[in-house]
C-alpha cells in the first residue's frame, strides 16, 4: 500500500502499478537477506544508490512492461536476474532490480540505468550470500541489450506481436491513427538501437561480469547523437565493441587521481568526477543530441538536448567518496599471524614480489577541489592489449557531425575536423555541457560588468576549471609500444574476483603463478571460493565459460591472461601468507 501511494503521489499511474504486480519480488525473509559487510552506508544510503537517477533514459515504462521475451513471458518477468540483476524491494515504483529506476522525459515515464547497475555485487559462499556495494556487478549487459533490441525487433516487425503490444501500450480501444504513430516511434527507436547493437556485438562476447563500456560510450555517443536531425544516426562511427574488461570496484574510486582501465581520465574531485559519469551517462541511453546555435557560448548548445541528471550525479559521486571497502566476512576466520608476515612481504619492493610500489597508498596529483588525491600508477605490465589498442586505432577515427569545428577555449588542440577520435569527441561533449551547465550559468552572470574586479576573478576560477577539464581523457604515453593500465590501491581486493582489467584470472591464487600456469578457462559467476579468493571452480547461476588466451600474438585477442607476474616467485609459504594479508584490505 506504502508503493500504490507513493507511485500516485509521483505521477505514475496504472502502468507503474502493473509493473508492480506483474514483476515485484516480495521482500526476501530476514534470514535469506544478504549480509552487508561493515562499507559505511546507511539503509537509506544504499537504497539511495540503487535508484538515483543518472539521467539513462532506455525507453517509455510503458513500452518495456508491453514488450515479451521469445516464450511469451513479460521481458521484466524475473526483475532481470536472469541476467544477474538483484532484486530492490524499494524500488519506487516497486518490480524493477537493482540499477533501474523510472524519471520523467517529456512527461513521459521512462526506464533508464543507474550505475549501480553495474556496481553492486553479491557473491554466494559456504551457503550464505553476501551484498557488496561498489563492486563488480555479476551482470550479463550484453545479454541483456542484445536480447532487448530483439525484443523491440520483433514488436516491429511481427504485426501480431506489435497488435498485442499496442493494446498493452494504448489500451484496448485504440485506434488505427494511434496504432500507426505508436509503430514510427517505436520503428524510429529500434532503426538507431539495432545499428548500434548490430555493429557493436559483432564479434564481441562479453559474457558476465565484462562489458566493452569505452567503445559503448564511443559508439553511442558519436554513432547516434551526434548526426544531423532528425535521426541523429552516422552509423559509420559505430565499431565492434570487442575489448571487454571487468567492472571497476568504485570504493575509493574519487580519490584516485587517474581512473578508467587504460588510465585516461584524470581523476580525484568532483568536476573530474563528474566529466567521467557523465561519459559513461552518455554510453548507457543518454539522451545528448548536441547543436550549433549561434546564441550559446561556444556556438553549440550542449546542454538543452542533454537528460543528464546533474543533481543525481552529483549524489551518486557523494556516496561514491563515503563509500568503504568491503570487510572480509566476521563468520569466515583468517590467521592473523600469518596475515601479519603477508603485510610485510606486500611491503616488500616489486623485485622482491611484494606489490606497495604500485599498490600502495601514496600521494597523488592535486586537483582543484581535493589536494589529497592518491596515486595511480599507469604503467605497461604485460597485460592484455586489446582496450588500450582500440582507443588508439588511427583506424578507428569518427565522423564530428554536428560538432565539426566546436572547440573548448584554452584546450591546446584545434577545433574538431573532419576525422577525429571517439576520445575527443566524447572530450568535446562532456567538457562543453558541463561549462555550459555549471560555470557559465552559475558564476559569470551574476557578476555584474561594471564589477571589473570580481569579473576578472569569475573568469580566472573558470580558466582554472577549464584547465583542469581539458585534461580530463587524455591517454598515457609510456613510450613507444607501451600497452598501459591503471593500478588501483587494493583495499578490498579480496571481493572483485576475477582479476587483471579484462577479468582474465579467476582468483588471487591464480594471480600469484606465471602466466603459462594459469587457467586456461573457467566459469564465471557469483559462487566464492575464500580460500583461493576469488570464483569457484563450479557456478550455479550462469552457464559461461571464459576461455584465455596467452601472452605473445594472443596478448590482443582481449581475453589473455599474460602479464602482471609479480610474487610468481615467491614461496608457496610466501603466497599464502600475501594471500592471507589480502583478505584484510
Amino acid at each position: 500500500m506504502r508503493k500504490e501511494k507513493s507511485l500516485r503521489a509521483a505521477g505514475f499511474g496504472a502502468t507503474a502499478l502493473l509493473l508492480a504486480s506483474m514483476v515485484a519480488v516480495p521482500a526476501p525473509a530476514k534470514a535469506a537477506e544478504p549480509v552487508r559487510l561493515g562499507q559505511g552506508w546507511s539503509a537509506a544510503e544504499w537504497v539511495k544508490f540503487y535508484g538515483t537517477d543518472q539521467g539513462s533514459r532506455i525507453m517509455p515504462l510503458d513500452w518495456i512492461l508491453a514488450l515479451k521475451q521469445p516464450n511469451g513471458q513479460p521481458f521484466l518477468a524475473d526483475n532481470l536476474s536472469r541476467y544477474g540483476y538483484l532484486p530492490n524491494p524499494d524500488s519506487d515504483p516497486p518490480g524493477l532490480p537493482v540499477g533501474f529506476n523510472v524519471a520523467s522525459q517529456n512527461g513521459v515515464q521512462t526506464i533508464g540505468m543507474t550505475c549501480a547497475a553495474c556496481h553492486t555485487r553479491q557473491i554466494n559462499a559456504g551457503g550464505t550470500a553476501y551484498r557488496i556495494d561498489g563492486g563488480p556487478a555479476f551482470t550479463d549487459l550484453q545479454g541483456f541489450f542484445a536480447d532487448l533490441d530483439t525484443a523491440v525487433g520483433t514488436a516491429v516487425n511481427d504485426a501480431a506481436a506489435f497488435s498485442a503490444f499496442a493494446k498493452s501500450v494504448i489500451g484496448l480501444d485504440a485506434t488505427p491513427d494511434q496504432e500507426k504513430a505508436l509503430h514510427q516511434q517505436v520503428a524510429d527507436w529500434y532503426l538507431l538501437d539495432h545499428t548500434l547493437m548490430t555493429k557493436s556485438l559483432a564479434g564481441a562476447s562479453w559474457g558476465p561480469v565484462r562489458a566493452d563500456a569505452v567503445s559503448m560510450i564511443f559508439n553511442r555517443l558519436t554513432g547516434l547523437d551526434i548526426g544531423a536531425a532528425p535521426n541523429h544516426l552516422l552509423a559509420e562511427n559505430i565499431f565492434p565493441a570487442t575489448a571487454p574488461v571487468r567492472y571497476p570496484f568504485i570504493w575509493n574510486a574519487p580519490k584516485q587521481d587517474k581512473t578508467q582501465w587504460p588510465g585516461f581520465a584524470a581523476n580525484g574531485d568532483n568536476l573530474l568526477g563528474l566529466a567521467r559519469n557523465l561519459g559513461e551517462v552518455f554510453g548507457v541511453f543518454g539522451a545528448f543530441h548536441p547543436y550549433k546555435t549561434k546564441w550559446k557560448f561556444l556556438g553549440i548548445d550542449y546542454v538543452g538536448q542533454n537528460s543528464g541528471d546533474w543533481e543525481g550525479l552529483d549524489t551518486l559521486e557523494n556516496l561514491a567518496a563515503s563509500l568503504q571497502p568491503p570487510k572480509w566476512p566476521s563468520s569466515v576466520k583468517y590467521d592473523p599471524r600469518l596475515a601479519a608476515k603477508g603485510k610485510e612481504i606486500f611491503a616488500w619492493t616489486t623485485a622482491q614480489g611484494g606489490c606497495v610500489e604500485c599498490h600502495g597508498i601514496a600521494k597523488g596529483m592535486p586537483r582543484l577541489g581535493n589536494v589529497d588525491t592518491w596515486k595511480t600508477p599507469v604503467i605497461d605490465v604485460g597485460t592484455d592489449s586489446k582496450e588500450w589498442s582500440l582507443i588508439a586505432d588511427p583506424a578507428r577515427l569518427v565522423n564530428p557531425g554536428v560538432l565539426t569545428g566546436a572547440c573548448i577555449p584554452g584546450a591546446v588542440w584545434p577545433p574538431l575536423g573532419a576525422k577525429e577520435s571517439g576520445l575527443k569527441v566524447l572530450t568535446v561533449s562532456v567538457l562543453g555541457s558541463i561549462l555550459q551547465h555549471y560555470s557559465l550559468l552559475k558564476i559569470l552572470p551574476a557578476i555584474p560588468c561594471r564589477d571589473q574586479a570580481d569579473m576578472a576573478k569569475a573568469l580566472a576560477t573558470l580558466q582554472k576549471q577549464i584547465d583542469e577539464l581539458k585534461d580530463a581523457f587524455t591517454p598515457q604515453a609510456q613510450g613507444a609500444g607501451a600497452i598501459v593500465y591503471e593500478s588501483r590501491v587494493m583495499e578490498g581486493i579480496w571481493a572483485a574476483a576475477p582479476y587483471l582489467h579484462n577479468g582474465s584470472v579467476p582468483t588471487l591464487a591464480d594471480l600469484l603463478k606465471p602466466a603459462a600456469q594459469r587457467p586456461t578457462s573457467f566459469k564465471v559467476g557469483p559462487d566464492y571460493d575464500l580460500d583461493k579468493v576469488g570464483l569457484a571452480a563450479t557456478q550455479s547461476k550462469f552457464n559461461f565459460t571464459y576461455t584465455a588466451t596467452g601472452c605473445g600474438a594472443g596478448r590482443n585477442s582481449g581475453n589473455s591472461n599474460c602479464g602482471h607476474e609479480y610474487g610468481t616467485s615467491l614461496s608457496p609459504e610466501n603466497k599464502q601468507a600475501l594471500l592471507e594479508y589480502l583478505k584484510t584490505l
